[in-house]
C-alpha cells in the first residue's frame, strides 16, 4: 500500500497545480494559433510545445543542476535548462538567427530609395515611447517595472523577435517568456493590427499615390553597403555591433556571390535548427510561477501600444516627407518601418491595392521594412548601453 501511495504522490497528476494546468492550456492555445491559424508557426510551435514541457509536474525539463560544497554535480539539469543557458542566456541563438535573416535580406530597395531609411527610423518611436510609459507605470507604483524591464518591454515595438529576445536576455531574463510571446504574437497579427491604423491616418487620395519604379542597384553597391553599415554602427554604437554584425555578415554572404553554399546553409538549415531550439528555450521561461502575474498582462498591453505607435509614426513620417519632397511617397509604406520582414511590406502592398489595383507597393515598402531591422538593432544597442549598468 505504501508503494502505491508513493507512486501516486510522485505522479504528475498528484503534483499538478492550477497554475501549471492553466499554462498548459496556454501552450495548447499557442499550438492552435500556429497550426490552425498560421500565426508565426516556425516560432509558436516550439514555444507552445516548450510551454507544455516546462509545466509538466515533476518532469524536471527546466531543472537546475545541483552541486555539493566541493563543486561536484549531484544531479544534472534538465534539457530546457541547457538549451536556454547555452543558446539564449549567452545570446547565441538570436545572433545566429540575425545572420540568417541577413542572408535572406535584399538591401536593393533601400539603396534604390535611401530616404526610406527615415521611415524605418521613425517607426522606432514606438520603442522609446513605450519605455517612458513603462517607467512611468513603475514610478507611480501601478506596475513593478524597473528601467531594465521597461527597456525590454519597449523593444517589442520593433516587431523583431530575435532583437526582443536578445535585449531581454541581457536586461530582464525573468520577463523573457512574456516578451517573446508578445513580440512574436504581434508580428503574427500584423495583417490584423496595422490596416485599421493605416486607413485611419491616410486619406483615399494618399493611399492611391503611385510611386516611380526603383532604379537598378549594382552588385558593388550591395557588397559595399553591409560593410559600411557595420563599420559605421560599430564605431558609433558598439553595443549594437553584435546584432548588426551578424546581420551584415549574413547579407555579405548572400551578395558577394562566392560562398553560395554558406549562404544557402545560413538561410535554410542553420536558421531552421536554431529556430527550433530558440522556441524551446523561450518556452522554458513560460512556467506558471514566472508567467502568471499581473506584470505579464502589462507587458502584453504595453507591447501592443508600442507596435501601434511604431506603425503610426512611420505613416506620419511619410506624410511629413511629402510636405518637403517633390517626389511623393505613398504613406502606407511608412507602416512597413516596423521590422516584421516581409509581412509588414506585404500588408502595405495589400492596403495599397485596395485603393488602386494598379498600385504595387511591395518593393517600395521593402525599403523601410529593411530599414526597420537596422533601426531596431540600433535601438537595442542604445537600450543596452543606457540601462545595462542600472
Amino acid at each position: 500500500m505504501e508503494h502505491l501511495t508513493s507512486l501516486w504522490l510522485s505522479s504528475g497528476i498528484a503534483q499538478l497545480q492550477l497554475g501549471q494546468a492553466f499554462m498548459m492550456v496556454v501552450g495548447l492555445g499557442l499550438l492552435y494559433l500556429a497550426i490552425k491559424r498560421g500565426f508565426e508557426p516556425l516560432l509558436l510551435v516550439p514555444i507552445g510545445f516548450g510551454t507544455l514541457l516546462v509545466n509538466i509536474p515533476g518532469a524536471g525539463f527546466d531543472a537546475v543542476p545541483l552541486y555539493d560544497a566541493l563543486g561536484h554535480m549531484q544531479s544534472p539539469g534538465g534539457l530546457l535548462y541547457y538549451i536556454y543557458h547555452a543558446g539564449i542566456e549567452t545570446g547565441l541563438f538570436p545572433l545566429i538567427i540575425f545572420m540568417g535573416v541577413g542572408a535572406m535580406t535584399d538591401f536593393g530597395p533601400l539603396l534604390a530609395n535611401p530616404k526610406t531609411l527615415l521611415l524605418g527610423a521613425a517607426a522606432q518611436v514606438g520603442i522609446f515611447t513605450t519605455v517612458l510609459g513603462a517607467v512611468a507605470l513603475g514610478h507611480y507604483g501601478i506596475l513593478d517595472f524597473s528601467i531594465r524591464d521597461a527597456a525590454s518591454i519597449g523593444i517589442i515595438g520593433g516587431a523583431d523577435g530575435p532583437t526582443a529576445i536578445f535585449v531581454t536576455s541581457k536586461l530582464a531574463p525573468e520577463l523573457l517568456g512574456a516578451v517573446a510571446v508578445a513580440a512574436y504574437s504581434y508580428m503574427a497579427l500584423v495583417p490584423i493590427i496595422q490596416p485599421p491604423i493605416m486607413r485611419a491616418m491616410t486619406t483615399p487620395a494618399e493611399r492611391q499615390i503611385t510611386m516611380q519604379q526603383l532604379r537598378p542597384v549594382s552588385v558593388a553597391e550591395k557588397i559595399i553597403f553591409p560593410l559600411t553599415l557595420l563599420l559605421l554602427v560599430a564605431f558609433l554604437l558598439p553595443d549594437a555591433a553584435p546584432l548588426l554584425g551578424m546581420f551584415c555578415f549574413g547579407n555579405l554572404m548572400r551578395e558577394c556571390g562566392v560562398v553560395e553554399r554558406l549562404s544557402d546553409t545560413t538561410q535554410n538549415a542553420l536558421i531552421n535548427i536554431v529556430t527550433i531550439f530558440l522556441g524551446l528555450g523561450v518556452g522554458s521561461k513560460m512556467s506558471a510561477e514566472k508567467f502568471l502575474n499581473f506584470e505579464t498582462l502589462g507587458i502584453l498591453l504595453l507591447g501592443a501600444v508600442a507596435f501601434c505607435i511604431g506603425t503610426a509614426a512611420g505613416v506620419l513620417m511619410a506624410k511629413l516627407m511629402n510636405v518637403f519632397s517633390k517626389t511623393k511617397i505613398n504613406p502606407l509604406i511608412g507602416a512597413a518601418g516596423v521590422s516584421a520582414v516581409p509581412m509588414a511590406a506585404r500588408v502595405a502592398n495589400k492596403v495599397g491595392l485596395e485603393s488602386n489595383p494598379q498600385n504595387f507597393l511591395l518593393m517600395h515598402a521593402m525599403g523601410p521594412n529593411v530599414a526597420g531591422v537596422i533601426g531596431s538593432a540600433v535601438a537595442a544597442g542604445v537600450m543596452i548601453n543606457l540601462v545595462s549598468g542600472m
